[in-house]
């Protein structure tokens, strides 16, 4: 999870692009920033994934397959 603080600084670049734009070593940070959070969106939503089951109206399991090979390998890092 990314800090109270970057998501923050994140905010204060996106708005002083806006307004007086940003220096190169700004344009940069901000890059570098963004890139942190999108990882870290992109892991929480895969993290979301592999906890899901789907079922159809007959209880039965339809979950794609791509699930499926995410959770098994989750579980074999842990085992």
């Amino acid at each position: 999870m990314l800090s109270k603080e970057k998501i923050e600084r994140i905010n204060m670049l996106a708005r002083k692009s806006k307004s007086e734009g940003l220096t190169k070593e700004e344009k940069e940070e901000q890059q570098t920033l963004r890139q942190e959070y999108l990882k870290n969106v992109r892991s929480s939503f895969k993290n979301q994934f592999k906890g899901m089951t789907v079922l159809d109206p007959n209880g039965e399991d339809v979950t794609p397959e791509k699930v499926k090979q995410l959770k098994s390998k989750s579980n074999k890092k842990y085992h």
